[in-house]
């Protein structure tokens, strides 16, 4: 039995509390300006950022979880879609775009629970890790959309919201080629 010491430890109320930023990117994104624009950025990439803490220190001090397997991709799920649906009506994002990093989301997820359930086990690859990097800096791009310094965010997120749908795609196929030769060797 796993007791609540062992479930509710500091990785995992990191990966609770970066779900908790889920409503305010709600609030936020429906005072679009350019000072809450670039408010929104920061708390995203903050939220991004204890992504990177709760996994550093569930592997540091072996606070490693079936709740924190879990939990920790769905947040980053949670926080990046959520993001990118709320700034469909503010015209800084195409639906099509979102509907399909949403679809090989779900796609992914059901090839990995399936997998799981056979014994297989398909560890996030560098692919899927590269392309949650890229949707986080382009999302953060999106959210600012407003132009600073002499820079438009909106432009380079928009082209890095590209780069990030191509590794989407392509890493999507990977693990359905990971799935398809641990089912086939089964």
């Amino acid at each position: 039995m796993i007791s609540k010491r062992e479930t509710f430890n500091l990785p995992n109320t990191i990966t609770l509390m970066r779900i908790g930023v889920v409503p305010f990117l709600f609030l936020l994104l429906s005072e679009p300006g350019p000072f809450w624009s670039m408010m929104i950025a920061g708390l995203f990439v903050l939220a991004s950022i204890t992504d990177l803490l709760d996994g550093f220190v569930a592997r540091r001090y072996n606070l490693i979880t079936t709740l924190g397997k879990f939990l920790d991709p769905l947040a980053d799920k949670l926080i990046v879609n959520t993001a990118m649906i709320l700034m469909i009506p503010l015209g800084r994002i195409d639906a099509w775009i979102v509907a399909i990093i949403i679809m090989r989301d779900l796609i992914v997820d059901g090839i990995r629970s399936i997998s799981s359930s056979e014994g297989i086990y398909i560890q996030a690859s560098v692919l899927g890790k590269q392309k949650t990097l890229a949707q986080i800096i382009a999302v953060t791009a999106l959210i600012i959309h407003h132009p600073f310094w002499g820079l438009d965010p909106h432009r380079v997120g928009t082209l890095i919201l590209y780069v990030a749908f191509f590794l989407t795609i392509y890493s999507g196929m990977d693990y359905f080629i990971k799935f398809y030769r641990g089912i086939g060797k089964k």
